[in-house]
């Protein structure tokens, strides 16, 4: 693997001493401790070294041989290496923060290799690991529903995160189904949440569902909020049904989504017999090295997210692999597979 070296920022260590030039042998330490762990070194160094490093005439030699390189005059040294590290992926040995150019490149501690000196010996330190992706699991979701709609499957797109509680989900649907009643809406685009049940007593209710409520309820809320969700999920049922004088109580289930911000919850009502059995189809995730255990920890609740807003009782098969070809953080990419079909 190559890695750049910041030639300048290599052989400026240690300037802070009275009368000390740039040094020749720190670079030279640079190559050798790099060659020795099994990199490609490759020094490249502003236009100006040539005229302040010590040993001016050994310096100009490695560059007539080619085994250091100079960025072309008048150019930024760091936003020259840096550009050519993001275009091929390699590292960059620097001590050398790069702040200025942190909005054009991001996650450079990632990229950059800290180096010490002491005793005269070069140390090699180890680059920063890769931060998340901000938002990268609402992101694939977004995708695979938009993917799932370009099959003909309409998905619930409100992202309201209105403050949770057990009476603000019980008023909120109270609102929502009186409305249905004298307006009616299309609850396909309303969207639904699973009919794999998350509390005891509902489980046995399921085959029964369509028979008995006119209204499936479907709590989103943040897994963080799942467990008290839940505790609540049979009072409002009986709260709403009494309120609005059902002749059976609506089926009320709570599900995680990863849209849903903790602390508030989003609630999705349609018709129970617009519920779809299964997904039509399962998904299947390749991602990048750097996220795959954290996607692949959550792959339960991308399933869930996903066949909620497109109105299915059972989860959808999310597989999530990693890829070797997909080297940065964030990239993915997401297939579609037919129930039934390999």
């Amino acid at each position: 693997m190559k890695v750049i070296i910041d030639a300048s920022n290599v052989a400026h260590f240690g300037k802070d001493k009275e009368g000390k030039k740039p040094s020749l042998e720190n670079l030279l330490k640079a190559v050798e401790a790099l060659d020795k762990l099994g990199y490609e070194p490759f020094p490249i160094a502003d236009a100006s070294l040539r005229h302040e490093i010590d040993e001016k005439d050994k310096f100009n030699d490695l560059l007539d041989e080619g085994n250091v390189h100079q960025v072309p005059s008048g150019t930024n040294a760091d936003h020259f290496i840096l550009k050519m590290a993001d275009e091929e992926d390699t590292k960059i040995l620097s001590n050398d923060n790069f702040r200025e150019f942190h909005d054009e490149f991001h996650d450079i501690n990632n990229r950059r290799i800290p180096f010490n000196f002491i005793d005269g010996n070069i140390s090699i330190g180890s680059s920063s690991k890769p931060k998340k992706v901000k938002n990268i699991l609402q992101k694939i979701c977004t995708q695979m529903l938009n993917d799932f709609e370009k099959k003909g499957l309409d998905s619930y797109k409100l992202k309201k995160n209105k403050k949770l509680s057990g009476i603000a989900v019980a008023k909120e649907a109270i609102d929502r189904i009186s409305k249905t009643n004298e307006d009616g809406f299309d609850s396909k685009i309303e969207g639904i949440f699973l009919k794999i049940p998350l509390f005891d007593k509902v489980m046995g209710m399921v085959e029964d569902a369509e028979k008995t409520s006119d209204f499936i309820i479907f709590v989103l809320v943040s897994p963080r909020d799942y467990k008290d969700a839940v505790k609540n999920a049979g009072n409002i049922a009986v709260t709403v049904g009494d309120r609005l004088k059902l002749d059976h109580a609506p089926l009320v289930a709570v599900r995680n989504d990863l849209f849903t911000k903790p602390g508030s919850f989003e609630l999705n009502i349609i018709y129970s017999d617009e519920i779809l059995e299964e997904s039509p189809y399962n998904v299947n995730i390749t991602i990048n090295d750097h996220d795959y255990s954290f996607v692949k920890k959550n792959s339960r609740n991308i399933a869930s997210t996903v066949a909620a807003r497109l109105g299915t009782w059972k989860f959808p098969i999310v597989s999530v692999k990693p890829s070797m070809l997909m080297e940065k953080p964030g990239h993915f990419d997401i297939t579609l597979e037919k129930r039934g079909e390999k």
